[in-house]
């Protein structure tokens, strides 16, 4: 009987050390993870992202390309306003293009090896490895990381990554707020490593034309991602200061050679630096007829077919953001010379001092000699200058400009967000 009994207790301790060789600890898992995006060539995938930032949750469609060494693709959707936004980084630069708008951005930019985005593999495997004190929890299908949110934002702090046991692909991602209150949540649809792509997946013009005449069932322009088996060499050379065509007809290539790059890092347009923030109704005219800071006159593109663009421009009234930093009041709002953009201004001043400048600008693409792409929650933003910062962005058929010597990034982006939901008065 003893020896039964004693038989049967080491077939037990043989089969919990069994079962608990089976469990992954934390550190296994990094040390897979690290293995995991050295070994990466290509993925794709589409999500739900859905922002808890407002009244209303928003809802976009993401579709993330990437491939080897550093060509990415994304594709974000408000199906409500039916308008889709893509970033695009290949050898020419980062671009951000606004297709249904025939109106593009492109900068010189290490994007996104400095910053962070929730839908992008190589953040999310960056915060699980670069926290020490990460966490890990797991369900029947996913390891679950609880790690510290390292975005360019003081309002997110905390994020859970789930990633899925069989390849480490993830599933889902919830970022959130002090208060443990879940701010941005992206859901997986799909997500794929060593996908092959079109040959010209990630260029400019072929996500120009696509985005204007065709989406797929997602809702957001088709990657060109094909199936896993590899990837492709695209060329080109990246000069910084070329402009670059819509893809529509009679788009014409501008370059960027009156625009001249200060010791300081910020642009000078038209032989003038525009340093001050306050300035006299003057020269604030003269602000509001400027192109997007960073940007001459021969960097515009203008396009044959720019009626369509015509029939939507036209005054849309003030747009104040419901959200203003701590300590600042809006100074005035100073009459701007009409110069075909119905451009409208907002001067704040207080904590920061900085100006807001709203326009409908005609088609165009725009070079620009250096920026940051920022995100500012269902939509893409450009930030350039040094001491001086203006931040760009589309929104609804028109250009937002912040302009501030003192105003930090966070607060810009506090601000932008909380124009975004927004319609003229």
């Amino acid at each position: 009987m003893r020896r039964i009994s004693w038989m049967l207790a080491m077939v037990m301790c043989v089969t919990l050390l069994l079962a608990g060789c089976g469990k992954k600890s934390a550190d296994d898992v990094v040390k897979d993870l690290s293995d995991v995006v050295s070994d990466l060539n290509s993925y794709h995938g589409t999500a739900l992202m859905t922002l808890h930032t407002g009244d209303t949750p928003q809802e976009y469609k993401v579709d993330i390309s990437y491939r080897k060494p550093s060509y990415y693709r994304i594709a974000m959707t408000n199906e409500k306003k039916d308008v889709t936004q893509i970033v695009l980084r290949n050898d020419e630069g980062v671009f951000v293009l606004t297709p249904s708008l025939n109106k593009s951005f492109r900068f010189k930019s290490d994007w996104p090896n400095n910053q962070g985005q929730v839908y992008l593999y190589e953040t999310l495997v960056r915060s699980i490895i670069g926290d020490a004190s990460r966490q890990l929890a797991t369900d029947d299908k996913s390891y679950v990381f609880d790690v510290a949110a390292n975005y360019n934002s003081h309002a997110l702090v905390r994020q859970k990554i789930w990633l899925s046991k069989n390849d480490y692909a993830p599933t889902q991602v919830q970022v959130s707020d002090a208060n443990a209150k879940v701010v941005v949540d992206l859901k997986f649809d799909q997500f794929a490593f060593d996908t092959k792509f079109d040959k010209d997946s990630f260029d400019m013009e072929r996500n120009m034309a696509s985005g204007k005449t065709s989406t797929s069932s997602e809702g957001a322009p088709s990657s060109g991602a094909v199936e896993p088996s590899g990837q492709l060499d695209p060329s080109g050379a990246m000069d910084g200061t070329t402009g670059v065509t819509s893809g529509e007809p009679g788009q014409e290539q501008g370059t960027a050679g009156d625009a001249v790059q200060q010791p300081s890092g910020e642009a000078k347009v038209d032989g003038t630096a525009t340093n001050d923030t306050s300035k006299p109704d003057a020269a604030a005219n003269a602000e509001a007829q400027q192109q997007t800071p960073g940007t001459s006159d021969a960097a515009n593109g203008t396009s044959a077919g720019t009626d369509a663009a015509e029939a939507v421009m036209g005054e849309f009234g003030l747009i104040e953001p419901s959200y203003t930093p701590a300590g600042v009041q809006i100074k005035d709002t100073p009459e701007l010379e009409d110069n075909g953009t119905h451009a409208v201004m907002l001067r704040y001043s207080g904590t920061y001092n900085y100006t807001i400048v709203e326009a409908r600008p005609k088609d165009r693409a725009v070079a620009l000699a250096a920026g940051e792409l920022v995100d500012i929650g269902g939509s893409f933003a450009v930030l350039t200058g040094s001491e001086q910062q203006t931040m760009t962005w589309m929104n609804d058929g028109i250009e937002f400009r912040i302009t501030s010597a003192d105003l930090p990034v966070s607060e810009m982006i506090q601000i932008a967000a909380s124009i975004q939901d927004q319609s003229g008065k």
